[in-house]
């Protein structure tokens, strides 16, 4: 799993137009957190495409020397290709950070709007964003920012439905490609650094207390897309 990037000062490949920039962003993500494998049908499911798009897609990439591909093997990111992804995640989630905390947004409302701005804004934009906004660690979702040189930590996690009953543990991180999971823990007051206890866990479905006060159960589903750190 990555955890830091390369030094350097460049972040953006020659010719990466927005579909690009698209693409090892999101190549980066599915991988994120676990390491996990990105296959050309994973990639063509998160984008929303047809697998024979995702394939003309990673050709060209691999033409700029973003990703390095070969038949039935994972897509990976070359050294340029994550430096470009990392440059990705610092814009969309500063400006998320941005919308949250300055315009008031939800933190279920501006991953589209993120989206949009992150290929619009210039880098100029996103370092006096970085600064106005203190420098954040982390966005309003739990995932970090990756500082000016494209460095940032990653906590020690576990998703919640892996953890057992009666553990007291700290919410770190929740997937915004899930919004039942951001609305539920919206409702319920629960945040990112809020301390729930897990009271039961059973076949994935969790049940806790914390957040609003009085004990509220989460689906596996709910509860897959919730990181969180627990005592040693």
């Amino acid at each position: 799993m990555p955890r830091t990037s390369a030094q350097g000062q460049s972040t953006h490949a020659p010719a990466a137009t927005t579909s690009v920039e698209d693409y090892a962003k999101t190549i980066y993500g599915i991988a994120e957190w676990e390491g996990a494998a990105v296959t050309a049908s994973a990639l063509a499911k998160k984008l929303g495409v047809s697998n024979p798009s995702v394939t003309l897609m990673v050709k060209k990439m691999a033409e700029l020397g973003l990703v390095d591909h070969q038949p039935y093997a994972p897509i990976r990111l070359t050294h340029a290709g994550h430096r470009l992804a990392l440059a990705m995640v610092r814009r969309h989630r500063l400006i998320e950070t941005w919308l949250v905390n300055e315009l008031g947004y939800g933190w279920d409302e501006v991953h589209e709007e993120a989206e949009r701005l992150e290929h619009a804004v210039s880098e100029v934009f996103v370092d006096r964003l970085d600064e106005r906004l203190g420098r954040p660690a982390s966005d309003p979702h739990g995932d970090p920012i990756p500082a000016k040189d494209l460095k940032m930590h990653y906590p020690s996690t576990t998703r919640l439905c892996q953890v057992p009953g009666r553990t007291q543990a700290v919410v770190e991180q929740v997937d915004d490609a899930v919004p039942e999971a951001l609305r539920i823990l919206a409702e319920q007051q629960v945040t990112i650094g809020s301390s729930v206890q897990v009271l039961e866990a059973l076949d994935g479905e969790v049940t806790l207390a914390g957040g609003a006060g009085s004990g509220f159960s989460l689906s596996h589903d709910v509860a897959h897309a919730v990181r969180v750190s627990t005592a040693a």
